[in-house]
């Protein structure tokens, strides 16, 4: 198979199981899962140079493979999986088939490019603040973060323990679910489900974004009731995202601080910023944003209680271009990330649905449910 499109580090052939329901079909692995007897770089040759060959395959790796599926290589992330655009200082971008002008999204950069260029039939991801679900949309794929705990991410490259989802990209929803199952997660519950539309994450997105997904909520609607509107951040998604930030930049100096301070890794430019920034999380700012994430969790529990799903734009608008500067380009994040962060503060699944283009490029909508409810997520996209 040719890299075509640079989504892969390394490229290599593991043969799944010889019978499974995932037989035939082909997998590539974000560089932050363990494979045995392979070095995982995590974007940063700094990385790769102070560890050694994985000893054993990630759990999540273990079991596509034990499902027959066949992993083909370890798909690029972005450095340390610290960003959110797949724009890699080292290594380069992968290209956006759907938009090649324009940066596929990361930090699960390469598993998506190489689903939308049809290099593999599945992308293993990971998600902590919106790294399956923002790619899924830029690029035109189904992608879905997962229950937080819900799939085992031992022999994984932490960022954020806390927030850390195992996520995945397919090109159809069938096999979405196929992979779902294989992984064990709930049946779909087939009672009615409510759709609740919130209102002030919608209006975080661009009026051409909310134009092209249009179409996408309609059809929502026409299956499963008007979506009833409501204010999802009653104290406001700025505080969503300042508690997000910091409770996550504090588990990643928890996680990597050590590294940082005896390796001096050379840091593209963005993640050299969020790490000095991450560095100077205070213990009274990560203990406030705990008891902030808390009332967070307990707002979303309430509000999808008795099986409702919140509809929404999954991105502000389409991937940037890939000519964009860095100064724009997290501009760009940290809108986005008043969209996403929902999902990763209260640990639940959100699905990202191809829904239609905005200036000629991809934009997605996204389902987010209650815990365990990913292949309900999934039912109710067909």
């Amino acid at each position: 198979m040719e890299d075509t499109v640079n989504a892969f580090v390394s490229q290599f052939e593991i043969e799944g199981a010889a019978a499974g329901p995932l037989a035939g079909l082909t997998f590539g692995a974000k560089d932050i899962f363990d494979v045995a007897g392979h070095l995982t770089g995590c974007g940063s040759p700094d990385w790769a140079r102070t560890h050694g060959p994985a000893e054993a395959h990630a759990p999540p790796v273990a079991t596509l493979l034990g499902a027959g599926a066949r992993l083909v290589g370890k798909t690029h992330t972005d450095e340390i999986a610290y960003s959110l655009m797949g724009a890699n200082a080292h290594y380069g971008t992968p290209v956006n088939t759907a938009a090649p002008d324009r940066v596929p999204g990361g930090s699960s950069s390469g598993s998506v490019a190489a689903v939308a260029a049809g290099l593999v039939d599945i992308g293993l991801g990971s998600d902590t603040g919106g790294s399956v679900r923002m790619p899924a949309s830029f690029c035109g794929v189904y992608g879905l973060r997962t229950t937080h705990g819900a799939i085992p991410i031992d022999r994984t490259m932490p960022l954020a323990p806390s927030f850390d989802t195992v996520g995945w990209f397919a090109r159809d929803l069938a096999l979405m679910d196929r992979v779902a199952e294989v992984f064990a997660l709930p049946p779909a519950d087939s009672r009615p489900h409510r759709l609740l539309l919130p209102v002030d994450v919608w209006a975080e997105a661009e009026a051409d974004t909310v134009a092209a997904v249009a179409p996408a909520l309609a059809t929502l609607q026409a299956a499963h009731g008007p979506a009833t509107p409501l204010r999802l951040a009653p104290d406001g998604l700025d505080i969503w995202f300042e508690t997000f930030r910091v409770a996550q930049a504090a588990e990643v100096w928890q996680a990597h601080g050590p590294w940082v301070e005896a390796t001096a890794p050379s840091f593209g430019p963005g993640v050299a910023d969020r790490f000095r920034m991450a560095a100077g999380i205070t213990a009274t700012q990560w203990a406030t944003a705990r008891t902030t994430r808390e009332t967070v969790r307990a707002r979303l529990e309430a509000v999808l209680d008795g099986g409702a799903v919140l509809v929404l734009p999954t991105s502000p608008g389409p991937a940037p271009l890939r000519t964009a500067s860095e100064g724009d380009l997290d501009t760009f994040r940290r809108r986005a990330l008043r969209m996403l962060c929902a999902a990763g503060l209260a640990g639940l699944p959100q699905l990202s649905i191809p829904a239609g283009l905005a200036g000629g490029a991809p934009v997605g909508l996204s389902l987010l449910g209650g815990r365990g409810s990913e292949r309900t997520l999934i039912a109710m996209a067909g």
